[in-house]
C-alpha cells in the first residue's frame, strides 16, 4: 500500500492550489503547495501555510459522482430492501458536490433530508474503461470521506433517484484524499447535531460489511461508463441515517482519513 499521503485542493493568498497536508493534530498541520494536480508527479513549490490559515475545497474535479444503493446488509434492511443481487448505480451530478465547511443547502420541495456517510474512491491518472479486478485496483488513486445527501421523502416518490439525490450541495467530499490508505476494514461514521462541539452518534459501520468491495464495484461501473481521472464512486451506507434539518452540523469521519464536517442550512 505505501505510505499513506494526503492531497487536499485548497484556498490561500495568492489563489487555488493543490497540496501535501503534514503533520498531524497535535503538531499542528501545514499544506504544502505542489505545482500541479495530484496525479502527476508531485513537485513541492515551497510554499507552505498552517493548514489553520487556508480554505479547503473538495478535493479533486470530477465529472461525475456514481453511487453505490443498498451496499450495507443492515442499511438495505432498515430501508426495507432486500441486498441486491448486482451493484445498484446511480449518478449524483457534479454541480452536488461541495467541500469541507460548505453548506448543505435544503430546498422547501423537501420535507425530509437524510445524510449517509460513505467512504468515496478517486479515481486515478489511467481512469477506468471495462477493467477486471486487477485493473480496478490499478485505478484507485486513493480515498476520501463522502455524505450521500438524500431527500428521502423524493426518493420514495419519484421511480429513479436523480431528484432525491442531485440537488446542489448534496454532496460533501473531503477534507483531503488519502493515497495509499488498506480500507478492507476500516469505521464508518456520522455524527449530527445543533451543537457542534457535541454531536449525537447516528451511523457506526465497517468498509469489511460492504456488499460488494470496492475492486468489484470499479469493474462493475467500469462496464456500464468510463470512469474518468478524479471520477469518484461513493461506496454505500451503514444503517442508522436519520434525518437532518437546518441548523444541524453533520460530521462524517472514515478510520485513516479524517474528518468531513458541514453546516445544514435551509435554501429558501
Amino acid at each position: 500500500m505505501g505510505i499513506p499521503v494526503r492531497f487536499a485542493r485548497f484556498v490561500h493568498p495568492g489563489g487555488v492550489s493543490f497540496g501535501v497536508v503534514e503533520g498531524d493534530s497535535s503538531s499542528g498541520l501545514t499544506v504544502a503547495e505542489i505545482d500541479s494536480i495530484p496525479f502527476n508527479e508531485v513537485r513541492f513549490t515551497g510554499q507552505r501555510w498552517a493548514l489553520a490559515d487556508v480554505r479547503l475545497l473538495a478535493p479533486i474535479f470530477s465529472s461525475k459522482v456514481i453511487g453505490i444503493g443498498r451496499n450495507y446488509a443492515d442499511h438495505a434492511a432498515e430501508m426495507g430492501n432486500e441486498v441486491p443481487k448486482e451493484p445498484l448505480i446511480f449518478i449524483k451530478p457534479s454541480t452536488s458536490v461541495i467541500g469541507p465547511n460548505d453548506a448543505i443547502r435544503i430546498p422547501s420541495v423537501t420535507q425530509h433530508v437524510e445524510e449517509e456517510a460513505e467512504l468515496a474512491v478517486v479515481i486515478g491518472a489511467s481512469g477506468a474503461r471495462r477493467v477486471d479486478r486487477a485493473g480496478a485496483e490499478k485505478a484507485i488513486f486513493g480515498y476520501t470521506c463522502g455524505n450521500d445527501v438524500t431527500a428521502r421523502d423524493l426518493q420514495r416518490k419519484d421511480p429513479q433517484w436523480t431528484r432525491a439525490k442531485g440537488f446542489d450541495s448534496f454532496c460533501p467530499i473531503g477534507p483531503w484524499i488519502v493515497t495509499g490508505l488498506d480500507v478492507s476494514d476500516i469505521e464508518v461514521r456520522c455524527e449530527v447535531g445543533r451543537d457542534p462541539a457535541n454531536l449525537e452518534v447516528r451511523q457506526i459501520g465497517r468498509t469489511k460489511d460492504m456488499v460488494f468491495d470496492i475492486p468489484s464495484l470499479i469493474s462493475y461501473v467500469s462496464h456500464v461508463m468510463t470512469l474518468l481521472p478524479g471520477d469518484v464512486i461513493l461506496t454505500g451506507t451503514p444503517a442508522g441515517v436519520s434525518r437532518i434539518t437546518p441548523g444541524d452540523t453533520v460530521s462524517v469521519s472514515i478510520q485513516g482519513i479524517g474528518e468531513l464536517r458541514n453546516p445544514v442550512v435551509s435554501l429558501d
